[in-house]
């Protein structure tokens, strides 16, 4: 694991305006919040070659409760390599006010060397060979199903859905992503990835904060880490990211949760689709909503359009029972709202363009070591899931941004899984809000 922060400089054009560290523009922010000066004036009192007085002088207040003044550094970007893809999925399931991007499974090298060592993840000594062994296979299952999919692709170019007269090029991306999409579930959720997030100092202090206090080796290794590339650019606010009781003891239950329900539930069948979807509509009295829904959404020519009041003052919660990991790692990368999965294996997804029998030696001894680890109550169980793992998945947010992701998820281009999980789930918000139809553009993921 490797963790590599990535300083912003001002443009030619803006080399001559004031350069700030992090740590000084909040301080400077928070005495503008409390002045009429103005910025200029401010900064005149700012000794940019010795600004630490400057910068504790207002910075100890966050000691004091103003946690707000940690907001004001802007945004600090970390890159982060070589982690599991659990902990990337942790990550943005902790950051939920950071921007970032994770490494694509259509560009990540699929093979046994690409997963962390057993001692870096905490995986129990005797079980460490089994593990590998484990792994090994799921990416020989890889590869075999991709093979087979890229020549049944070739061979029949129809099933891509390619529209008439697609340029070679785009037709052997197409073909290719074809094969990798259907083949991925059998990728290893300890598989390493990439990531890069953009965040204030006062989000990095809270993410690191929770990431110590799960009990997964990774994730604590990864704090350690990021709490030093941190305070090379905000070390006093940085100091408050240490585990915190709450957040320790809230971690240690939420994983026992996660053993109860693994070991009443815990499946390698298909698990069959399911979805719920609450909308709630109610406003106090003295505010009462009078926009119709067309009205708040017929003026938007994309998914990017502003939509009215009606739409975003409706709250809306969604959830899935079996939404795989390969489609997870996506969908809880919308960072609107709230995001929570008890991270279980409850089925095995295989779309139906994979023999699912050929592969049942292999389901067969991914249930066995994960009985094992069920049974010691291991945090590392999270490693011995694939990406075809299915797990219960809730977001609850507003309707705008509901309809944002609905819209992007069955759109062009996007996952054939996307799209059936999204039409499920807007077919029952349209029960409720039978309205939004006219003005909701569901797409058919076309071409893929």
């Amino acid at each position: 694991m490797k963790v590599t922060g990535l300083a912003i400089v001002p443009t030619k054009e803006a080399a001559d305006g004031f350069k700030v560290t992090p740590e000084l523009l909040a301080s400077v922010l928070a005495r503008y919040s409390r002045s009429n000066e103005g910025i200029a004036r401010i900064m005149e009192k700012v000794d940019l070659d010795d600004c630490d007085k400057s910068i504790d002088r207002i910075l100890k207040f966050v000691d004091y409760g103003h946690a707000s003044i940690g907001g004001l550094t802007g945004g600090i970007a970390i890159a982060i390599d070589d982690v599991s893809m659990w902990l990337a999925y942790k990550l943005f399931e902790i950051s939920q006010m950071s921007d970032g991007q994770e490494s694509s499974t259509r560009y990540i090298e699929m093979d046994p060397q690409n997963i962390p060592t057993p001692d870096k993840i905490g995986m129990p000594v005797d079980l460490a060979e089994e593990w590998l062994s484990l792994v090994s296979e799921a990416f020989a299952c890889y590869r075999k199903e991709y093979d087979r999919l890229d020549a049944v692709a070739k061979a029949d170019p129809s099933v891509v859905r390619a529209p008439e007269d697609t340029p070679e090029k785009v037709l052997r991306r197409m073909r290719k992503n074809y094969a990798l999409d259907r083949a991925r579930y059998f990728i290893p959720f300890a598989t390493k990835t990439n990531l890069a997030l953009v965040m204030s100092a006062r989000m990095w202090a809270q993410t690191i904060k929770q990431l110590a206090s799960l009990p997964q080796k990774e994730a604590q290794t990864a704090a350690e880490l990021l709490r030093l590339e941190v305070a090379k650019t905000a070390p006093r606010l940085v100091k408050h990211s240490a585990a915190e009781t709450s957040y320790q003891e809230q971690a240690h239950a939420e994983h026992n949760r996660s053993i109860e329900l693994l070991r009443s539930r815990f499946s390698t069948a298909a698990l069959d689709d399911e979805v719920w979807v609450d909308v709630a509509r109610s406003a106090p009295p003295f505010l009462q909503e009078r926009q119709s829904i067309s009205n708040a959404l017929k003026y938007r020519s994309n998914r990017y359009g502003y939509c009215g009041t009606a739409i975003r003052r409706m709250r809306v919660s969604f959830a899935w029972n079996n939404m795989a990991i390969a489609e997870l790692r996506d969908l809880n990368r919308h960072r609107t709202g709230h995001r929570f999965t008890p991270c279980i294996q409850a089925g095995f997804y295989l779309p139906p363009e994979v023999d699912r029998e050929a592969y049942g030696p292999f389901l067969k001894k991914q249930q066995a070591f994960m009985e094992k680890l069920i049974e010691r109550g291991e945090a590392a169980y999270v490693y011995g899931l694939m990406l075809g793992s299915q797990t219960p998945f809730e977001h609850s947010t507003h309707a705008d941004k509901f309809i944002y992701e609905a819209e992007l998820r069955t759109g062009l281009g996007a996952h054939f899984r996307y799209a059936e999980h999204l039409s499920a789930v807007l077919a029952e918000f349209y029960k409720q809000v039978p309205e939004a139809r006219d003005w909701v553009v569901e797409g058919t993921a076309e071409p893929e």
